[in-house]
């Protein structure tokens, strides 16, 4: 059984940043989070989506063919990942 990422995201460019806290916000005193991860580059391929390796968000290109897919069915793809091989 496969479960959907906790988080998807809908991009436009194949190219992504993660920092696992981009969308934690603070009060009115806002500072950055302490939480989150390094900040990385991902590269959105052929299957249309791409999985954080350290905070499993998932981005998915507009329109690509993952656009609109169910994602609980699709394969974890970190960058360099190839989903045919588990």
């Amino acid at each position: 059984m496969n479960t959907a990422p906790p988080e998807v995201l809908i991009v436009e460019t194949r190219r992504v940043s993660c920092d696992g806290a981009s969308g934690i916000r603070g009060g009115k005193d806002y500072r950055p989070a302490a939480l989150g991860h390094p900040r990385i580059y991902l590269e959105i391929d052929e299957h249309g989506y791409v999985d954080c390796g350290y905070c499993d968000r998932r981005f998915v290109l507009k329109g690509g063919p993952a656009d609109g897919a169910d994602q609980a069915n699709l394969p974890d793809i970190s960058e360099g990942g190839d989903p045919g091989h588990r």
